[in-house]
């Protein structure tokens, strides 16, 4: 088992690579922070009225995104009540949208933290390595998600039934239209308040709240 400080070192390294030098001191316009920003059934992580919103779009085969998600929940725990978390979705991966489509199921039966933090867990299990060979032995996801529901202590009726669902595939979509509308390239990606993150690391992410907790 890789030692989850390495994890996250590597994991911040690799996402790093794609991120610019700064962050961005324009706010996104106010018609995007109500619609292509913040839709009103996405997951949401701490109270509505926070005087600060964390919005991030992410990826759950993403390794960066796994790496950096403990980091995430920790801002958000050290600042309650006066931070929130909303999450979106960008999927880049060959096996995400599957992945996200069990994420939004399980939130029906209200387990969807629990899910996305298994699933961050597992991810070696059902998800594709940054540089593997194309060689390597393809995972039967299926199977894995079974386990994971099971896991999770989830009917796996319901479950099955809303994967396959119209209202999730439509949300999914509407989740990447809006993230092309946003330019978001690359996984995970940050807003706070409407501010693009786009130096990534831990240190910026926790001057970019702090700034707008000031305010």
């Amino acid at each position: 088992m890789i030692v989850i400080v390495a994890v996250v070192a590597v994991g911040a390294f690799i996402g790093a690579r794609y991120y610019g030098s700064s962050v961005e001191k324009k706010p996104v316009p106010p018609a995007q922070n109500n619609e292509a920003l913040i839709r009103e059934d996405s997951p949401t992580l701490g109270p509505a009225d926070a005087k600060v919103t964390i919005v991030e779009f992410l990826d759950p085969e993403c390794e960066t995104c796994s790496a950096f998600g403990p980091i995430v929940k920790k801002i958000v725990k050290d600042n309650d009540p006066n931070i929130r978390l909303v999450v979106r979705y960008a999927l880049f991966h060959p096996n995400s949208t599957r992945a996200a489509n069990f994420l939004e199921a399980a939130g029906e039966q209200g387990k969807y933290w629990e899910a996305l933090d298994l699933l961050f867990q597992k991810q070696p299990e059902w998800g594709e390595r940054h540089g593997a060979p194309a060689s390597a032995p393809k995972p039967d996801i299926n199977a894995l998600f079974e386990k994971y529901a099971r896991e999770l202590g989830l009917d796996l009726d319901k479950l099955n039934l809303a994967t396959k669902s119209p209202p999730i595939a439509a949300k999914l979509e509407r989740d990447r239209r809006d993230g092309v509308s946003l330019s978001v390239r690359q996984t995970p990606s940050f807003f706070v308040n409407g501010r693009k993150l786009t130096r990534f690391g831990e240190a910026e992410l926790k001057a970019l709240v702090g700034e707008e907790l000031k305010k």
